[in-house]
């Protein structure tokens, strides 16, 4: 069975945020700012670009399990993918109120964080860590 390839790592979070370009340095400060204030949780790299904040188990009737974040974020060059925050019950209609950004399998992707309403984004993260904990968290 093959082993899943995001998983928690050592890596430092502040040397990753710190070698990025300026503007996605200070989005991802205040991403995490946001989600840290949103779930308590301190931020943990997840395989080379991916900063999670909490984490549970799975396992599949396949068989397959492994680990995964529960809410969290990746500043790539095209966009910031932010993870874990749709698919709860007040998503669609707090998307239809956060300003520029896309959507993809279950992924948020947004540009800038100057195109979005960051109250909206607050309570999306609250609302994503809230939810998940209550599905794979118990």
């Amino acid at each position: 069975m093959t082993e899943n390839k995001t998983r928690a790592t050592t890596a430092s979070v502040t040397a990753f945020i710190d070698a990025l370009p300026e503007e996605k340095r200070a989005d991802s400060k205040t991403l995490i700012k946001l989600m840290r204030d949103a779930t308590g949780e301190k931020p943990k790299m997840w395989g080379p670009s991916i900063i999670g904040f909490g984490a549970y188990h799975y396992k599949y009737e396949s068989g397959r399990e492994g680990d995964s974040l529960l809410v969290g974020f990746s500043p790539r060059k095209p966009a910031t993918v932010l993870y874990g925050l749709l698919g709860h019950s007040d998503s669609e209609a707090l998307i239809a109120r956060l300003g520029k950004h896309t959507t993809g399998k279950g992924c948020l992707y947004i540009k800038k964080l100057a195109d979005v309403d960051l109250k909206v984004l607050e309570t999306l993260i609250d609302r994503g860590w809230t939810a998940a904990r209550a599905r794979h968290v118990g």
